[in-house]
């Protein structure tokens, strides 16, 4: 359970999450760069700047796919301790 665990131990998931964190930001940066020339009425940067703003949605499916890893390792970790 969460509160007999030590404040810097790694739960299953929790990579996961960190970096779907860090994916997602660098997308929404990606985003940020890649739009700005649209508003500011020059140059659009090339097409594959488009494809690394798709990071932000890779990033939260990381994210999520942590969340639920996290999930089902807490259901598992509770079945075990009710059985006991």
């Amino acid at each position: 359970m969460r509160d007999k665990t030590q404040a810097n131990s790694v739960e299953p998931g929790d990579w996961l999450i960190r970096a779907g964190v860090i994916v997602f930001f660098l997308g929404a940066v990606a985003t940020l760069v890649t739009v700005a020339p649209l508003l500011l009425d020059t140059t659009p940067f090339p097409t594959y700047m488009f494809g690394l703003s798709m990071l932000m949605g890779v990033g939260f499916l990381m994210a999520g796919a942590g969340v639920f890893q996290s999930l089902a390792a807490g259901r598992r970790q509770a079945r075990a301790d009710a059985s006991r």
